[in-house]
């Protein structure tokens, strides 16, 4: 075969497998464009027709000889075609396998979307090169062959060679020997104001090679001047490694070429021998922040992967813990500066507890209630999934929890609508093995695979739980920051969580014609879902996300003559730079708006008892969009009425608005997320969105002075017309300039 005819022009050599002795002839699967195409019909003909001459002016050897004397048939490439591991290891029809896929980079958004449609589960973590995309599917024979038929994104599929088993297992020699090839090719870009991971742990140790590049020993710090910075248990290393390179698994298999573009911080929050008072953990915490701003002014991600059971159950309502994160988050008392974005782990579950198949119902059960500080208002609070299913061919067992759930070591929330339903976001967990017996047993081929401490006697080993999805969530913060270090962390923090989305196996257990109460079980288990860094990173050309950055003065003295009293004093009106004409002419196609509202708030846990979410915070401020037919004036006004109305503590349906989730869901905590779908021509009416106050301890307790506390606020709105033919990031680009907020002074 003529290969490099294959990969020319319009043509796209995708696998290559030499004749063998089972089979006789060799087999090349090429990817072709319209063009491509046309050109090698053209070269077909030309061989058939013409003949080269020679210098004699003989008649020589056909046009395109090479190639086309090579080539016995040519077909349209059957699934097998795209498959590059060993032949015998395809997977079985009618089973669920787990796939590699490699796609071609700029096609991963298009991609996810052909697979969600087709009610195939990809997983959420991807490995990045400069000429492929690597995903993991889940699904049949039949469901691959489906999603790959006619697509161009698909370059390759291969089975899921190594299991973290694999890794985990080799003596210590061969794990150095992969440590080394793995740090040979790995790209530390720092640049020189990089994004840290800050990890509040057991210590890090500086002596794995992983490690060593990333943290500097000026950066290790320990909460406790008593305490040494080294790591003598092991947790904090294990989190280190999975906040920098994720799941080991991938990169070492690949061989490829890895860029690391954040840095590492370390503050131990454990005693070496021990563990600390419960009354201090609050502040350790707060000590241990303040230990790592020693070094300067970074743009931080704490990563907090402990939590306690001495305040179960607190049923969401704060307490000492997670009022501290939230004071931490918040910062200096001017609302202004010093804020600090922060993930924390949901807990984990008591493996003896589960002694059925239905795990769900043991999850959601108080007694899993999420542990303390994770009901913290201001954090992000990290939950565990699962997308492994995957052993051995030695285990005996089968993974016990479905692809695309919730791990059966996460916690949950079970408690009302007063306080934030937690998590925020679910990550990797890791999995556990059922083979016949109760309760199911952690297995290393169903968690992740990171560093060990205590290198050259090991390198690797095997983590799950919702500590290891903390540390994954904490990276892709660090790499969404480095991306765009000139957002907020309450920035960041919308960005991020307002990319989750819930995985099919979530959403399977919603009833038909889900109502918006139907909702309570998924944000309790899952949170928003799984994030999608891809998506909180780029505008593909039919979605776009608008970021605003702005601030608010919530509350003031009322202007009224002799009054003496705190009032609601502004809402920010925003005139959405909406593609108006592009939108109409899609007329009745559905368009998706999703609006995320981020704000951090100053705690007042002396006022948790009475069970109010305004006497908790500082603040509490809504979003409002206008209906299709309500003017800049009626708009206005029903936001001054429903604002008395929540204050007042009645009934608000806003069904008429046609959001997914509703108010019961959207208006806790101060992190706001809600979508809509409706007709694009709708849309393009309804451009105007408002963030207002409402009640806070603020307001009642009149802490209001002279000068007017002002609190920032971030606003993100995504819309999205999915397959639609219409390329609104060009449309609104062409427009954003012109729009500017307006202030409105509410005095209600």
């Amino acid at each position: 075969m003529a290969l490099e005819s294959l990969d020319s022009s319009g043509l796209e050599l995708l696998n290559f497998r030499p004749a063998t002795t089972e089979e006789g002839s060799a087999h090349a699967t090429v990817f072709a464009t319209s063009d491509g195409l046309r050109k090698l019909q053209q070269k077909v003909s030309e061989f058939q027709s013409k003949n080269r001459l020679k210098k004699d002016d003989t008649v020589g050897r056909p046009y395109h000889a090479n190639l086309i004397q090579g080539i016995h048939s040519i077909a349209e490439a059957a699934l097998r075609s795209l498959w590059r591991s060993e032949a015998n290891r395809f997977p079985a029809p009618n089973i669920n396998a787990q796939w590699e896929v490699w796609i071609r980079p700029d096609s991963e958004t298009t991609f996810r979307f052909a697979a969600q449609q087709a009610g195939i589960h990809l997983s959420a973590e991807t490995l990045k090169f400069p000429e492929d995309t690597i995903v993991v599917a889940t699904c049949n024979r039949a469901q691959m062959a489906q999603l790959v038929a006619g697509r161009g994104e698909v370059k390759a599929l291969a089975v899921l060679a190594t299991l973290p088993s694999f890794f985990d297992d080799l003596p210590p020699e061969d794990q150095a020997d992969w440590v080394n090839s793995l740090t040979s090719n790995t790209q530390y870009q720092f640049g020189h104001d990089p994004s840290f991971v800050t990890v509040l742990d057991t210590g890090v140790s500086r002596a794995h090679p992983l490690i060593n590049p990333v943290i500097n020993q000026a950066d290790r710090h320990s909460a406790n001047l008593e305490w040494t910075v080294e790591d003598n248990r092991g947790h904090g290393t294990q989190m280190a490694g999975l906040a920098i390179y994720g799941d080991l698994t991938l990169p070492l298999q690949s061989g490829l070429p890895l860029s690391v573009r954040h840095r590492l911080e370390s503050v131990k929050i454990y005693p070496d021998a021990g563990l600390n008072q419960h009354y201090l953990l609050g502040a350790i915490t707060e000590k241990a922040v303040d230990f790592a701003e020693t070094t300067g002014d970074r743009r931080r991600v704490f990563s907090l992967a402990s939590t306690t059971d001495q305040d179960t159950p607190h049923d969401g309502a704060p307490t000492s813990w997670s009022s501290a994160i939230d004071k931490i988050c918040f910062g200096s008392n001017d609302g202004e500066s010093n804020k600090r974005l922060l993930a924390v782990s949901a807990g984990n579950t008591d493996q003896n507890k589960f002694m059925s198949m239905n795990y769900l119902e043991v999850c959601d059960s108080q007694e899993h209630e999420l542990e303390s500080p994770a009901q913290a208002w201001n954090a992000i609070t990290v939950g565990a999934f699962t997308e492994k299913s995957t052993l051995s061919e030695e285990s005996d067992g089968v993974a016990y929890a479905p692809v695309g759930d919730l791990s059966p070591s996460s916690r949950t929330s079970s408690w009302n609508s007063t306080w934030p339903l937690k998590p925020d976001v679910v990550l990797e967990g890791g999995n556990w093995c059922y083979s016949g017996f109760f309760p199911p047993l952690k297995h290393q081929d169903l968690q992740v695979l990171t560093t060990h401490h205590t290198f050259p006697q090991r390198a690797f080993c095997t983590i799950g739980e919702t500590s290891a999805a903390t540390a994954l969530a904490s990276r892709q913060l660090a790499m969404l920051w480095t991306e765009y270090p000139e957002l907020w962390p309450e920035t960041i923090r919308a960005l991020y969580v307002s990319s989750a989305r819930w995985t099919g196996q979530m959403l399977s257990h919603l009833p038909a014609n889900a109502l918006k109460s139907d909702y309570e079980a998924l944000f309790s288990r899952y949170g928003y879902g799984v994030p999608d860094l891809p998506r909180a990173t780029k505008s593909a050309a039919n979605s776009l996300t608008l970021i605003v950055q702005d601030s608010i003065v919530p509350y003031a003295k009322s202007s009224k003559k002799g009054a003496t009293n705190i009032v609601n004093n502004e809402l920010k009106l925003f005139e959405l730079p909406w593609p108006e004409a592009a939108l109409r002419e899609l007329g009745s196609t559905n368009v998706t708006l999703r609006v995320a509202l981020s704000s951090f708030v100053q705690p007042n846990p002396a006022e948790a008892s009475r069970g109010k979410k305004y006497l908790y915070a500082s603040h509490n401020l809504r979003f409002k969009l206008n209906r299709a037919n309500e003017d800049v004036t009626q708009f206005v006004s029903r936001i001054s009425d429903e604002a008395l109305e929540e204050e007042d503590e009645q009934i608000i349906d806003s069904s008429p608005d046609g959001w997914r989730f509703g108010v019961n869901r959207r208006d806790v905590g101060s992190l706001h997320i809600d979508e809509l779908t409706c007709r694009a021509s709708d849309l393009a009416r309804r451009n105007f969105i408002a963030v207002h106050p409402v009640a806070g301890w603020w307001k009642s307790k009149k802490v209001v002075g002279t000068e007017p506390k002002g609190v920032r606020f971030a606003l993100i709105v995504e819309i999205n017309a999915e397959a639609a033919e219409i390329d609104l990031h060009t449309e609104v680009a062409n427009s954003i300039a012109l729009q500017v907020p307006i202030s409105v002074d509410s005095q209600s």
